[in-house]
């Protein structure tokens, strides 16, 4: 894990056989993760991927998608 500052890091993670990842402990306690949250997943193909909470997604999207 590479720390860029005190909000930012860099971590890479493998892909299990399962397409599974482990979501690295720096993140779950930035993000206040807990077993049993509810991530989302998004794909862009010309932008990438992005991982964020449920309740930040519905928030982000102004409860526009629920």
């Amino acid at each position: 894990m590479k720390k860029t500052d005190k909000d930012r890091f860099i971590v890479s993670v493998k892909v299990g056989p399962k397409g599974q990842i482990t979501v690295p402990v720096e993140a779950r306690e930035m993000f206040d993760i807990k077993t049993g949250d509810t991530l989302m997943f998004m794909g862009d193909k010309d932008r990438g991927m992005a991982l964020l909470k449920d309740d930040e997604f519905y928030k982000m999207m102004g409860g526009i998608v629920k």
